[in-house]
């Protein structure tokens, strides 16, 4: 598989690694730019389980930079929401088709995401921390994850509406994808996801995940909070556009 990419196939691989270091330490929702990228160059399996190794790559850096910002108690009281969504998105893999199912995940997270900004804007924040709110982010979380790999939407707008700080917002997200991600990782592995070829192209795309990482770390550090809302906010609905448009 090295052989066969073109200089232009390895710029935009270098670029989506870039996209990949950078979501995990400063900018949620960029990953969907690295998504399109491997999935322009490599084949539906091979991406897949290319971008994993690298998210994981990515994860570990973030975490280990957000190690004392993450919100446990946040994530503790979403495990039995996530677990019912990953329930639910399973047996609805079951039975969708793949097309249906990346427009239905698509158009309910852009649902998602205009319900979130209204209550945004009320006078009294929405109460999401609540049982009800952890109920239905924690499973909308756990159903796209499990069925589209799409998990992202749902925490960054469930993270905004909890009025995060920017570190504590990256912490927490990061570490709520690593331990997903970590989770996936045997499941990719026994059903053929991860190939031995696929790790050769990581292996040269891992420094520049980690130099992307680390840039965005420094980036994260002197971004304004309303400004990392709005880019957060931007991303997110344009995740969820992809998603509709590439199944369309």
């Amino acid at each position: 598989m090295l052989s066969s990419l073109s200089p232009g196939a390895w710029v935009l691989l270098a670029v989506g690694a870039a996209a990949i270091g950078v979501s995990k330490t400063a900018l949620p929702g960029v990953t969907t730019l690295a998504v399109a990228l491997f999935a322009a160059v490599l084949p539906a399996k091979a991406s897949t389980g290319t971008i994993l190794v690298l998210l994981l790559v990515a994860d570990m850096v973030a975490i280990t930079t957000y190690r004392r910002d993450a919100d446990w108690a946040t994530l503790r009281r979403l495990v039995p929401g996530v677990l019912t969504g990953v329930l639910l998105g399973s047996a609805f893999l079951a039975v969708a088709p793949d097309r249906l199912t990346a427009v239905f995940i698509g158009v309910l997270l852009l649902v998602l995401i205009a319900v979130t900004l209204v209550l945004m804007r009320r006078p009294q924040p929405p109460r999401v921390q609540g049982r009800v709110g952890r109920a239905v982010y924690g499973t909308l979380a756990g159903f796209t994850t499990m069925s589209a790999n799409a998990g992202g939407p749902v925490m960054s707008m469930y993270l905004l509406a909890s009025d995060f700080a920017v570190t504590s917002f990256l912490g927490t997200s990061a570490w709520f994808f690593f331990i997903v991600n970590v989770v996936k990782l045997p499941f990719s592995i026994a059903l053929g996801v991860i190939r031995p070829e696929a790790l050769w192209i990581d292996l040269v795309l891992v420094p520049v995940v980690l130099a992307s990482a680390l840039a965005g770390r420094r980036l994260a550090t002197r971004m304004d909070q309303d400004l990392f809302n709005r880019i957060v906010t931007v991303l997110t609905v344009a995740s969820c556009l992809y998603l509709i448009t590439t199944a369309l």
